[in-house]
């Protein structure tokens, strides 16, 4: 018998060269990623003045100083639900997308889309077209290839050096951090910070590529659970195109078989094989088949945004439903609304929140103290956090159904300053006398209150007295 070599299970990676398309969806990814991109590298330039003792970066995320700074909005540790609900909301709003216009977020607005789009258009600069890029590919190693291929790396290197430098520039004052990292006084968790995403950026949209969407993004695994026959996507009319042939040949099919669709495609896909998990929703193959009908003198449309559902009312030659009617269903009204109401929480807790705030903290060990002539003490660590950008004087009281006196330590008045814009932990001291019920209670509500002596704004936080029970 003869011995038959085993396969591996392992493909080579077949390298694609994506031709330029023009057309309206080749010019709206055009418009996305100088937006995007403008965004991400120009945004933490941007200043925003919040007075003498705060950053005046529009955005900053403070590890130091444990603070998230959005223009006007200024998020502390203890709000981050305002981030989770963010997160949700932009869960969400994906899910939305997708179940409406299938994979568009991966098409249009995904990093890796945009960066392999900005390094493609690099390579077309120097390389040339898809045909001039196939013809290097092919060629033997010379001067010519050496100089092309080293120009497009140094190229590559420096969009990925400032795609990483621009990520830092969000964690500390930017202008500053910029000449620091010029001069080397930087600090070496930026200089390796950089490094690390200048090494991601190069490789995955240089030449990766398409392999982080096929083999390391889960979403294309996710997005078959978030469509239906009623979500929009790119798709290939075969009742009208098929059977493929030349326009010299006898036949009934629009499509002429140009690869034209396949060409411009960042995937390597063929659309007209049928949906597929690789198809980004990107429109560029649109924009190529039109252009082709258009020289072939047939009606545009041979690939478009179709609908499963639709298909039978095409084939039958009807026109396909209106294209709310496959945008407003069951699914994506549902996730309107929670999207909705999730942003609509987080914009009144914000605009309820106040500039002071407090937390209580009881002593647990021991719960409670019996001082010489019987009183009974509790104590309790009190942080209290100064929004405003200026010192504070600060308040401290209670109330409760009965008798306590409130102590705080370090001061006689119970009045502390607070610096502006910091939480400062302040130890109080509760006590109950020995003929006051709550010194032999196991335990009594008490309310700690925190007034603001300037403008009276108050804020309070509920906790419990321990009593001595007999």
């Amino acid at each position: 018998m003869s011995s038959q070599e085993p396969q591996s299970l392992y493909a080579a990676q077949e390298p694609i060269f994506p031709r330029r398309v023009s057309g309206k969806f080749r010019n709206l990814k055009w418009w996305l990623m100088a937006i995007t991109l403008g965004i991400y590298y120009l945004t933490p330039f941007i200043r925003w003045d919040r007075g003498p003792v705060l950053p005046d970066q529009a955005v900053l995320v403070d590890l130091a100083g444990r603070r998230f700074y959005f223009f006007w909005i200024e998020i502390w540790p203890h709000e981050f639900y305002f981030v989770a609900g963010l997160l949700i909301m932009a869960g969400l709003g994906l899910f939305l997308f997708t179940s409406a216009l299938g994979r568009v977020w991966c098409g249009y607005g995904c990093p890796q889309t945009v960066w392999t789009d900005l390094f493609i258009l690099v390579e077309r600069w120097i390389e040339g077209d898809r045909n001039a890029r196939v013809r290097l590919w092919n060629a033997k190693w010379d001067f010519r290839k050496w100089r092309l291929r080293v120009t497009k790396w140094i190229t590559w290197l420096l969009i990925s050096i400032a795609t990483g430098g621009a990520w830092v520039f969000y964690f500390t004052d930017a202008p500053t951090l910029a000449v620091d990292l010029v001069q080397f006084n930087a600090h070496p968790i930026a200089y390796a910070t950089i490094a690390i995403l200048t090494a991601t950026t190069f490789i995955f949209g240089g030449f990766m590529r398409e392999q982080v969407c096929i083999y390391m993004c889960p979403w294309p695994r996710i997005q078959g659970a978030m469509m239906d026959d009623d979500t929009l996507t790119v798709a290939y009319r075969d009742w009208r195109g098929e059977p493929r042939g030349k326009k010299h040949e006898n036949t009934t099919g629009d499509c002429i078989d140009c690869m034209a669709c396949v060409n411009v495609c960042p995937m390597g896909i063929d659309i007209r094989d049928g949906q597929q998990m690789e198809c980004i929703t990107c429109a560029l193959c649109i924009d190529a088949c039109d252009d082709i009908m258009e020289k072939i003198g047939k009606p545009r449309g041979l690939i478009d945004y179709l609908a499963l559902s639709d298909e039978p009312r095409e084939r039958e030659g009807n026109a396909p439903r209106p294209i709310w009617h496959h945008v407003l269903r069951p699914r994506t009204i549902l996730y309107t609304v929670l999207w909705s109401a999730i942003g609509v929480g987080l914009l009144f807790a914000l605009f309820i929140r106040a500039d002071i705030d407090l937390t209580v903290e009881p002593i647990r060990n021991p719960t409670f103290v019996t001082l010489s002539d019987g009183t009974i003490r509790n104590a309790y660590t009190v942080r209290l956090r100064n929004k405003h950008g200026e010192p504070r004087d600060f308040r401290i009281s209670l109330t409760a159904d009965t008798i306590l006196r409130i102590d705080l330590e370090g001061t006689e008045e119970n009045i502390v300053n607070v610096p502006p814009q910091q939480t400062l932990q302040q130890r109080v001291y509760v006590l109950a006398r020995p003929q006051d019920p709550a010194s032999s209670e196991d335990r009594t509500e008490l309310r700690f209150w925190v007034e603001d002596v300037f403008n009276n704004e108050r804020a309070y936080r509920d906790t419990t007295f321990n009593g001595k029970v007999n």
